[in-house]
């Protein structure tokens, strides 16, 4: 008998990779819609290099000059960059050397993004850059940080507006349509200081109500010592926001018996960098408490009055810094507004912490106001927006939240208020591409710096310049994104159709009125073709 054969083992056959399921596709269709916004912030932010080397900014040159110094020559001696570059306003001299009078923190924190593009510059053959230099300190402090903090403020914000389309209304309102924008694509610390003191507010308030670990003290302090060593004015906001988060957190705390260790814990998170600043205080200027500012030659006089030039209140700097059609808070960001009604109805909604946000964030509105009011050189030089405030705008957003919750449910109120979003999304978002640097001397720097970049053709660096578009050609990428993003959060459905409608004609009408503001001169438009359209790279054609 003969055995029987073996069976053959089978070939593998080749199959083509399973597709997604039709659930699976359409879950990663929805998710693509439902972040697709948050893919035009990243878009927007990266797009635009407001780099004008003609300008000589005094304020991102020295704190590019210190990341140098730090890195290539292990000093807060910035004489090497002076030598090189050239001086400017903010250069204060002590002890025979240069120093930056700014606060130091933006400066640290770019180092390791300056270390990585010096490798890289090496690696080819090359040499660290001015510009390259400012371009990775202002990506790796200005954008990244300014993104992140738009995702936290996304969540956090979810305890005052619910609905998921009325939060990136309020997202879009603050990211695009204000100071946090200009702020944020600069190397220039105001935004970031901002973000360090409203992260370390809301780390605590998450701790206060149980949703971070006790643990998380550390950061909160941490980031509350850092902001006055990005910018010195972030500390005003931190004493209502203490008082604020400490009833929460005391009961919190008390009940996981961590009410030592919590305090030892925010308290030495916040000593780190409150004695870093103090150090390169005592290094550079001769004591802990002698700012860059006291040895400025160019602004001694002005921080020699009153207490670091915060003398009496004055009704031209207030008005002034608030709505004027130069340079107004709530001429540029007309939202705003909505923080009075939101105060109101946050108050009368009164939910564990509800009452105490509320007047925080009233204290931390009269703080810097009063601040903006009372310092004798509150204009600031060349700026977009009040930039001394851009720390009180992340504590206005609880309240703003809750008006537009409110106004969100009748399409009238919200067409209002997604067309005075509108307003400073045109003042904040084109500007910042274009010039982002309104000089003082202008009286209707929106008509006469930013529209008038635009009829004459002309755009600094951006993405647009590497597919080889020049001029406002350049821009158009960046504004398509920009119509877009709005798009998609005034119309999340056609049910909303109509309101977007009424915003597009609230915002063209705001727009259009601003071109009654006086303007500036002869004067000025000579300084125009002078320094802004002959900082351009290009000629008006």
């Amino acid at each position: 008998m003969v055995a029987d054969a073996p069976t053959p083992t089978p070939l593998p056959v080749a199959t083509a990779p399973a597709r997604p399921g039709p659930h699976r596709a359409a879950r990663l269709r929805a998710l693509a819609r439902r972040h697709r916004w948050a893919a035009g912030f990243v878009l927007l932010y990266l797009y635009s290099f407001p780099y004008f080397p003609a300008i000589r900014s005094a304020n991102e040159l020295p704190r590019a000059y210190l990341v140098q110094a730090m890195v290539d020559h292990g000093t807060f001696r910035i004489d090497h960059g002076v030598a090189r570059w050239g001086t400017t306003a903010d250069v204060s001299p002590s002890g025979g050397h240069h120093y930056s009078n700014k606060a130091p923190g933006s400066s640290m924190l770019a180092v390791p993004a300056y270390l990585l593009y010096r490798l890289g510059a090496a690696a080819v053959g090359a040499e660290p850059t001015l510009a390259g230099t400012v371009l990775v300190s202002r990506l790796w402090t200005g954008v990244v940080p300014g993104l992140l903090f738009l995702l936290l403020l996304s969540r956090f914000l979810r305890r005052y507006a619910p609905d998921p389309d009325v939060r990136r209304m309020v997202l879009l309102a603050y990211g695009l349509g204000s100071m946090a924008m200009t702020y944020s694509v600069l190397f220039i610390s105001h935004q970031l200081a901002a973000i360090a003191i409203a992260a370390a507010w809301i780390v605590a308030v998450e701790v206060g109500d149980r949703t971070r670990s006790w643990r998380w003290l550390g950061v909160a302090g941490l980031l509350a010592g850092a902001a006055p060593l990005i910018d010195y004015q972030a500390a005003f906001a931190g004493v209502p926001v203490a008082l604020a988060v400490l009833p929460a957190l005391w009961r919190t705390l008390g009940a996981a018996g961590a009410r030592g260790r919590g305090l030892v814990l925010a308290l030495a998170g916040a000593a780190l960098p409150i004695g870093v600043l103090l150090g390169y205080h005592a290094v550079c200027f001769g004591s802990p408490l002698r700012t860059g500012y006291d040895a400025s030659e160019t602004f001694a006089h002005f921080h020699q009055q009153g207490f670091l030039g915060i003398t009496t209140l004055r009704w031209d700097a207030f008005v002034g810094s608030t709505v004027a059609g130069d340079n107004g808070l709530f001429t540029f960001s007309p939202w705003l507004v909505l923080v009075v009604p939101g105060w109101w109805l946050l108050w009368r909604r009164g939910q564990a912490g509800d009452r105490a946000t509320a007047l925080m964030s009233i204290a931390v509105a009269v703080i810097y106001l009063l601040f903006i009011s009372s310092i004798n050189f509150w204009r600031g030089g060349w700026q977009l927006g009040p930039r001394y405030i851009t720390a009180m705008l992340p504590f206005l957003l609880p309240p703003v939240a809750m008006a537009m919750s409110a106004a969100a449910t009748r399409w009238a109120w919200r067409g209002l208020v997604l067309g005075l979003i509108g307003v400073g999304v045109v003042v904040y978002a084109v500007s910042a591409a274009e010039f982002p640097h309104f000089p003082d001397r202008y009286r209707n720097p929106l008509y006469e710096i930013t529209f008038r970049l635009m009829g004459d053709d002309l755009a600094p660096y951006n993405l647009g310049w590497l597919l080889g578009l020049r001029g406002l050609a350049c821009l158009v990428p960046y504004l398509v994104v920009l119509g877009l993003v709005v798009g998609v959060v005034a119309v999340p459905g056609r049910p909303h159709l109509r309101a977007a409608a009424l915003a597009v004609v609230v915002t063209t009408a705001v727009i259009a009125s601003y071109a009654w503001f006086p303007r500036s001169g002869r004067a000025a438009d000579e300084a125009y073709r002078r320094y802004v359209a002959g900082a351009m790279p290009g000629e008006p054609r």
